[in-house]
């Protein structure tokens, strides 16, 4: 008996606990009635504005318009199936929107058929309505309880420059959706690439939420709870760049008709006042999806390729700047260190030339940099390796840290989200290659003029020399200034790096650099408002014509302005990269241009013919290359037999014929 009422007491204790466990969820809480989405509440979903997007001095460049979209839940349209449900008339339905009941059917398979497919999650049924249609829509909608209108914003192009550094947004994928599920459902749109991508979550915003409450045929009602449990959209955030547009624009104007980059950077900060890369994007032509995959699938100018970020390319004889100051540092070498040009450098059989026109005398630092001796930086290079005459891998090592130092050979850490290390060398690098033991210095040589096996970006060229003007400091390179007004306080960007070179080393490669500009060739492009600093590189290419290339700090004093440019085949840096990166200093260094002869032959460049000559020869190597047919050498079979027929007819008309032609 006892046995009897111990169970009757358990079971009677487990019905009270699953009434009172009923009674809480029914009368304290609403988990069950706000997911109950079938029934009576319907929940909507409010998209947020994606934040503006403007430049360093508050021109707007990225803004907001807005699309509608067509939303269906499949749940309530069919079955698991594929079965019509609540007597849905897929014919009527398909007419009122403007579709045929064929391509119904297409897009619900594909809807059905995605993966992770969710009955009751909304799907995108049809996109970018016009207005028009909006509204004939809207009028009938009510009628199909599984589908609603969605105002989505979109957007909105000021300029027409700088789309490398702009992106663009487009559908998040399954694999993104991922990433962040709790936020993102199939068909919301995303950064894909640049700012878009770097600062995602700073200019989504945040959704909002509505709850309404609607009757059996889901029309609504009213609110649900008068709004309790909405949850408030909010707009994304406003970001500043430090790009100043001005010079953006003015870059990119200069490499039309070009391959190649145009970096600047403010010594000072580590702000990026402009980021040109060029085979150019107009940021609007990411908005017609055909544009945009032409420029995506374009594997030849590869525009999407952004170059400044990540072309590795040879820095010529701008890196003898850094030749000079690892030799420095490591007293292979000092200031007062001469070495004897013999028309260039020579090694058995072996010669560099050279056209420094100082030979066969000693010849100092600061000359050798404004005159660009070859043989004085091989020479260096080459102490500086032998610094061991046992070992070569302690002076190669130790050069290559010096380098990684100014941020050669290694990722830069900046908030873009593409970049390149380049490529320093190691002993460790040549020890593969050649075998342990078996290079020498003179096997690698043309590493001390910046050829060789040394590669750099733009971004990476524009900071070394950043660093020079600091005379042995940089800030990491960054693309955002503000924040919804705040500055960024991320210490990445904040904090100085420093390099391993000391401070008093730098003196003498700014004189030499000034040198470039009275005695060498930078005296074509030199201005009277303020004076210059700059070194020039020309870097052979086994493709085709040699890559222009230059850097330059500007005004001499007190330099605010650090600028990287490689114009790809466009032979001597005097020629395009040298003059680029001069009238970028000067536009934001004195707010105008005093040389627009100058400018307009920058402009009306075009490089496109060695391009176009290059791409032959590459096909031309593969066996892939065919000739064109010369037109006037061509007559067609229909012309071919009139000609035959006509010729029996009589002298005169064959000249008619062929006057046609």
């Amino acid at each position: 008996m006892k046995k009897l009422m111990i169970v009757y007491a358990l079971i009677l204790f487990i019905v009270c606990l699953f009434i009172g466990r009923l009674a809480y969820l029914q009368l304290f809480t609403d988990r069950y009635t706000l997911n109950a989405f079938n029934t009576s509440i319907k929940q909507e979903i409010v998209y947020p504005n994606r934040g503006d997007i403007l430049d360093r001095n508050g021109k707007l460049l990225v803004s907001n318009t807005y699309s509608y979209e067509l939303d269906v839940i499949p749940g309530k349209v069919i079955n698991d199936s594929g079965i019509a449900i609540n007597n849905f008339d897929k014919n009527k339905f398909a007419n009122m929107v403007g579709i045929s009941p064929l391509q119904f059917d297409s897009i619900m398979n594909k809807i059905v058929g995605a993966k992770d497919y969710k009955r009751l999650s909304p799907y995108p049924f049809i996109k970018n309505i016009s207005r028009e249609n909006f509204a004939r829509m809207q009028e009938q909608l009510y009628l199909y309880p599984a589908f609603s209108i969605i105002k989505r914003p979109e957007r909105k192009y000021m300029v027409s420059s700088a789309g490398n550094i702009l992106g663009y947004i487009n559908e998040a994928g399954p694999a993104y959706i991922k990433t962040d599920s709790t936020y993102y459902q199939p068909g919301d749109l995303v950064g894909i690439a640049g700012v878009e991508k770097s600062y995602e979550k700073d200019l989504r915003g945040i959704k909002g939420v509505k709850n309404w409450i609607v009757d059996r045929t889901m029309n609504v009602v009213g609110p649900y709870k008068n709004g309790e449990y909405d949850r408030p959209v909010k707009s994304g955030k406003t970001v500043n760049l430090t790009i100043d547009f001005r010079l953006q624009e003015l870059a990119e104007q200069m490499l039309k008709n070009k391959r190649g980059a145009i970096v600047a950077l403010d010594p000072s900060t580590g702000e990026i006042l402009a980021l040109a890369s060029a085979p150019t994007i107009n940021p609007n032509d990411f908005l017609d999806s055909k544009l945009r995959n032409k420029l995506i699938n374009d594997s030849i100018s590869r525009p999407t390729y952004d170059r400044a970020l990540q072309g590795s390319y040879p820095p010529g004889s701008t890196f003898k700047l850094m030749t000079a100051l690892a030799g420095m540092q490591m007293g292979t070498m000092s200031e007062e260190t001469t070495y004897v040009c013999k028309h260039g450098f020579r090694y058995g059989r072996m010669k560099i030339g050279c056209h420094c026109g100082m030979y066969f005398t000693p010849q100092g630092l600061e000359h050798a940099i404004g005159k660009s001796c070859n043989n004085y930086f091989s020479e260096a290079y080459r102490d500086i390796v032998r610094k061991d005459p046992n070992d070569y891998s302690v002076g190669m090592n130790q050069w290559a840290a010096i380098m990684n130092s100014f941020g050669l050979g290694k990722f830069m850490g900046t908030d873009l989200p593409v970049g390149s290390k380049g490529l320093i060398p190691t002993s460790e690098f040549y020890d593969n290659r050649f075998g342990e033991g078996v290079w020498n210095p003179y096997r690698i040589i043309f590493n001390g003029m910046g050829q060789g096996d040394v590669n750099t970006t733009p971004l990476q060229m524009a900071n070394f020399v950043a660093a020079i003007g600091n005379k042995g400091f940089f800030y990491t390179p960054h693309i955002v200034r503000q924040i919804d007004g705040k500055s960024i306080k991320d210490s990445t960007y904040t904090t100085k790096k420093h390099t391993l070179v000391d401070p008093k080393h730098f003196d003498i490669i700014l004189r030499g650099m000034h040198n470039v500009f009275t005695m060498g060739t930078g005296r074509g492009f030199a201005v009277r408002d303020f004076e210059q600093l700059g070194k020039t590189g020309t870097a052979q290419n086994s493709q085709g014509q040699d890559h222009s290339l230059f850097v330059l700090l500007a005004p001499a004093d007190k330099p605010k302005i650090a600028i990287a440019a490689i114009i790809e085949n466009g032979h001597y840096g005097a020629t395009w990269a040298g003059p680029m990166t001069s009238l970028v200093a000067e536009l934001y260094i004195t707010d105008t241009i005093k040389r627009p002869a100058l400018l307009e032959r920058m402009k009306n460049g075009n490089l496109n013919g060695e391009y176009n000559r290059q791409w032959v020869n590459y096909l031309k190597k593969k066996g892939l290359y065919i000739e064109p047919v010369k037109k006037d050498s061509v007559i067609n079979k229909a012309d071919s037999l009139k000609l035959k027929k006509v010729s029996t007819k009589g002298k005169n008309e064959p000249k008619q014929i062929a006057s046609r032609n």
